[in-house]
């Protein structure tokens, strides 16, 4: 797995990659967003690794070059945790982020979890649907969810809305399969968090937040209902 770490601090940006090797990944590295963005369009990288603050241009900004082209895994970091600077990587596009300095394993962990998302196998079986209360109306073969004008192909995970294709980032999609898994059913935050970003513990509800906003934009904001006080729920 390749990794594009994009980190102003030169002690930091060698720390991470020693750190990142001896975990086997190859890791290359820009000290500011314009040199990281020419190594992103250069090479292929299996998930961005994404300081805030960047000299030229600033992580968000960054993220936001990435998002015009492509869905690749992307990880934010931010030194002070501040909400105006999760809120913002999140929005622009940012899968996940954690805060400097952080633990090595922390780090890691969250490498992985963002990778599996990525490589969701398309062999995987559809969500499994209650004979009571089938998981959409399942049109032509058994992968297929349809919701509405929203289409979700569960095993070449296609989704397509009034037939026309949408793009998903790994996390959106996962989300968006751990809803079509349950329509009707409201899920709560920390369930996602479990279920969709692979949390152990009680992560940042805002993540989850900013990624059903974002996934609402791409499908339709009517389509995934606020239940205040409880979550989420995808309207059948």
């Amino acid at each position: 797995m390749a990794i594009l770490l994009v980190e102003d601090d030169e002690v930091i940006r060698r720390s991470v990659t020693m750190a990142l090797e001896r975990y086997g990944y190859r890791v290359a590295s820009a000290g500011d967003g314009l040199t990281g963005l020419e190594l992103f369009r250069e090479g292929r990288h299996d998930l961005l690794l994404l300081d805030v603050m960047l000299p030229g241009l600033d992580g968000i900004g960054l993220c936001r070059r990435v998002r015009e082209t492509s869905m690749v895994p992307i990880l934010m970091m931010s030194a002070r945790g501040d909400a105006l600077d999760v809120v913002s990587g999140l929005e622009a596009g940012a899968d996940d982020y954690v805060v400097k300095p952080v633990d090595t394993a922390v780090l890691v962990a969250r490498i992985r979890s963002l990778l599996r998302r990525a490589v969701y196998s398309p062999g995987a079986a559809p969500p499994a649907a209650s004979p009571e209360e089938p998981a959409g109306d399942r049109a032509g073969e058994h992968n297929l969810l349809v919701f509405g004008d929203l289409s979700i192909d569960t095993a070449g995970l296609d989704v397509s809305v009034a037939g026309r294709p949408v793009a998903l980032a790994p996390t959106e999609l996962r989300l968006l399969l751990e809803f079509a898994a349950h329509p009707g059913t409201v899920l709560d935050r920390q369930t996602l968090l479990r279920n969709v970003w692979d949390y152990g513990w009680d992560g940042d509800s805002r993540v989850v937040d900013l990624c059903v906003q974002r996934l609402r934009k791409r499908i339709g904001a009517e389509r995934i209902e606020t239940v205040r006080g409880f979550g989420y729920k995808l309207r059948r």
